[in-house]
C-alpha cells in the first residue's frame, strides 16, 4: 500500500511537469505517508469556526514579519523575536519574484530554509503570497512581469491613464500568477508532510487607489455586459448590466468582483494541487461612516464588499481585516465588520505599538483564529507611526505578557470557541466600565482599579491609580466551561460577577476560584483564590492568570 501510495504521488508530481506547472529548481522530497500529519483544515458547527491543526482546534498567536524579511539572511533577526513575543505562529512572505526569477524557472530555496528552521525553533507558518498585489502594487512580481507592460498590462483610471497597478483582466497575467502559485503549493505538499505551515494569503491587500475600477477596453466591456446571474441573486436583483443592476455602486461593486475572481482563480488552482486553507486580507475603509472608494483600495475585500467576495472566490474561506487605528472605537468596529457566520474573524495585521496589545481579548471573544502584530523581528525596520517606534524588547513586552498566559490555553481555547459561548472586552480608550451578559449572571469589567477596596472609598483619585494603567492597557476573555462555570483570564482589569436579575436569587457567591493551567489537555490546579483576592472581584494586575471560577446563588 506504501508504494501505491508514493507511486500515486510521482505520478500527480509527473503529471504537474508535464503541464509545465513544475520545471527546474522546484525540488521534490518523498515522505512515508505514514509520517503526514493531518492538512490543517476549516470546520464549521452552529455558525462557529475552528482552524484544525493536527485534528484539533487551534488558536494562532501570532507575529507578522517586516516585509523584506523574506530571505535566510533575515532568519537570525526573526527567531529571537518570535521567541522573545511568545508566538506559536510566524506570518511572512514568499514572493512570486522570489520563487520564479526568470520565467519558467523556480527555485524554492527561500521556502525549504524556511521550513527547516521553523521547525526547529517549533513554530508554525502563514505564507503569505506577495504576486499580482502587494499593497495593491506588483512590487513583489517578478521584472519580466512588472516591467512589461504590453504582454501584462496595468490598469486605466477614468481618464485613460495608465496607473501604477496591474490590471485584474489581463489573462495572460492571472495564469502567470496561477502557475507560480500551483508550483509553490505543489512543492509544498511534497516538502511540508509535517503540515507546518497552517494556511496561505493568497495576493496582498489587492484592490487600486485613486481609480474605482479598471477602465480598460476590455474592462470596459465587461462593465457593460450582465451583471454575473449567481451575484445579482445574492442581492436579490435582476440581472442587468452592472450600472443597472447596482446604480452608483456599480463601480466600486464590479472591480471587487474582477479581482475577487482573479484570486479565486489563482487559490482554487493551489487548493487542486494542496488545499490548505486560503484567505484574504484587507486594507480597511471607515467602519463607521461613508467613504469615497478613491480614498482606500477599491476592490480589495473592504467590509462592503464581502458578499461580493463570498460569491467571487469560494476557495478563500475568510477576509482578514489589517488594522492601525489608534481609535480604540474604530479597531473594535473594523472587528465588528468582519465577524460573520460566512467570514469568521482573523487578526493577521494589527499595529505593533503598546496600545494594540490590549485588543486580543475583544478578538477572542469574537472567536478570532488569531492574532498577529505586524512587523516585530529586529531586522532594523519599524513602520512608526502606524506601529511601534523601535522594535525591540520593550515594545513586544506588552504583548509578550499576553501572549505567556494564552500560550497555556490557546488549545483549550480555540475548543471552546468553537463548541461554547466565549466573550471578551478590550479597555476602552475612556477606561470605562463595560458589561457582559452570562446568563443568570453578569460580568462588569472595569479598569484602573487596585486590587482591594472600591473607588467610591477615593472618589477624587487621591491615591492615583495601579502603575502601568495610566494608558488603556487592560482586557478580559471569558469562556463557558458548563452551567454556571468559566474559563477567565486577563490583564490589567477587574472583573465583578453578580446576579443578571438581584430578584432571582438571594444573592451571589463564588463556589471556587481556581488559579492554574493546562498540561495536555488537562487542568492542573494551583491554588485557590478566596478571602481578600475574591472579595473585591477578581483583579488581573500585570501578571496575566487562568482562572476556573465556579458561580453560585445563596
Amino acid at each position: 500500500m506504501e508504494r501505491k501510495k508514493s507511486a500515486a504521488r510521482k505520478t500527480v508530481v509527473a503529471s504537474l511537469i508535464a503541464a509545465g506547472l513544475l520545471v527546474a529548481g522546484c525540488h521534490q522530497k518523498q515522505t512515508p505517508a505514514s509520517h503526514e500529519a493531518p492538512i490543517p483544515t476549516i470546520a464549521q458547527k452552529n455558525g462557529h469556526t475552528a482552524l484544525m491543526v493536527d485534528g484539533a482546534p487551534f488558536l494562532m498567536l501570532g507575529v507578522q514579519a517586516n516585509n523584506a524579511a523574506n530571505y535566510p539572511s533575515q532568519l537570525p533577526k526573526i527567531w529571537p523575536a518570535v521567541e522573545q513575543l511568545g508566538a506559536n505562529t510566524l506570518e511572512i512572505p514568499v514572493a512570486w519574484e522570489q520563487i520564479e526569477p526568470v520565467e519558467g524557472r523556480f527555485d524554492f530555496s527561500w521556502v525549504d530554509t524556511l521550513l527547516g528552521e521553523a521547525r526547529a525553533h517549533n513554530t508554525r507558518l502563514v505564507l503569505l503570497w506577495f504576486a499580482t498585489w502587494k499593497n495593491t502594487a506588483p512590487a513583489y512580481a517578478p521584472e519580466w512581469v512588472k516591467l512589461d507592460g504590453k504582454r501584462f498590462p496595468h490598469l486605466v483610471d477614468a481618464k485613460g491613464q495608465v496607473t501604477y497597478a496591474l490590471s485584474p483582466h489581463s489573462r495572460t497575467t492571472l495564469e502567470a500568477d496561477k502557475k507560480a502559485f500551483v508550483a509553490l503549493m505543489a512543492h509544498l505538499k511534497e516538502a511540508d508532510p509535517q503540515r507546518t505551515v497552517l494556511m496561505v494569503q493568497v495576493e496582498n491587500e489587492p484592490g487600486t487607489y485613486k481609480s474605482v475600477r479598471d477602465y480598460s477596453p476590455a474592462a470596459q466591456k465587461l462593465f457593460d455586459g450582465p451583471v454575473p446571474a449567481a451575484l445579482a441573486a445574492k442581492f436579490g436583483k435582476q440581472p442587468g448590466t452592472w450600472k443597472e443592476t447596482f446604480g452608483a455602486d456599480a463601480d466600486e461593486y464590479f472591480h471587487a468582483w474582477s479581482v475577487a475572481s482573479y484570486i479565486e482563480e489563482v487559490a482554487k488552482a493551489g487548493k487542486a494541487v494542496y488545499p490548505l486553507p486560503m484567505y484574504v486580507n484587507a486594507a480597511l475603509r471607515d467602519p463607521t461612516k461613508p467613504q469615497d472608494p478613491l480614498t482606500y483600495a477599491s476592490g480589495g475585500p473592504t467590509w462592503n464588499v464581502l458578499d461580493i467576495y463570498r460569491v467571487a472566490a469560494p476557495s478563500i474561506f475568510t477576509a482578514a481585516p489589517d488594522i492601525y487605528s489608534h481609535d480604540g472605537a474604530t479597531v473594535v468596529a473594523h472587528m465588528d465588520k468582519y465577524t460573520r457566520p460566512d467570514n469568521p474573524l482573523m487578526i493577521v495585521e494589527i499595529g505593533s505599538s503598546e496600545d494594540f496589545a490590549r485588543y486580543v481579548y475583544a478578538a477572542m471573544g469574537k472567536r478570532t483564529l488569531g492574532f498577529a502584530p505586524f512587523g516585530f523581528d529586529f531586522t532594523g525596520y519599524s513602520n512608526w507611526p502606524l506601529g511601534a517606534k523601535v522594535v525591540d524588547a520593550q515594545s513586544i513586552a506588552p504583548f509578550a505578557v499576553n501572549y505567556k498566559a494564552l500560550r497555556g490555553i490557546d488549545r483549550e481555547w480555540a475548543r471552546l470557541a468553537y463548541e461554547s459561548d466565549v466573550w471578551g472586552v478590550s479597555e476602552p480608550d475612556d477606561h470605562k466600565s463595560q458589561e457582559i451578559a452570562l446568563g443568570r449572571f453578569k460580568l462588569t469589567v472595569s479598569y484602573q482599579e487596585w486590587q482591594f477596596g472600591l473607588k467610591a472609598w477615593d472618589p477624587k483619585g487621591a491615591n492615583g491609580i495601579p502603575a502601568g494603567t495610566e494608558k488603556a492597557s487592560g482586557g478580559v476573555a471569558v469562556a463557558k466551561l458548563g452551567p454556571d462555570e468559566y474559563l477567565v483570564t486577563g490583564i490589567h482589569a477587574r472583573a465583578t460577577f453578580d446576579l443578571a436579575d438581584p430578584k432571582s436569587a438571594n444573592g451571589f457567591q463564588f463556589a471556587r476560584v481556581e488559579e492554574g493551567h493546562y498540561k495536555d489537555g488537562k487542568w492542573v490546579f494551583e491554588r485557590v483564590w478566596n478571602g481578600d483576592q475574591a472579595d473585591w472581584g477578581l483583579n488581573f494586575t500585570d501578571r496575566p492568570v487562568i482562572l476556573h471560577v465556579k458561580l453560585a446563588t445563596y
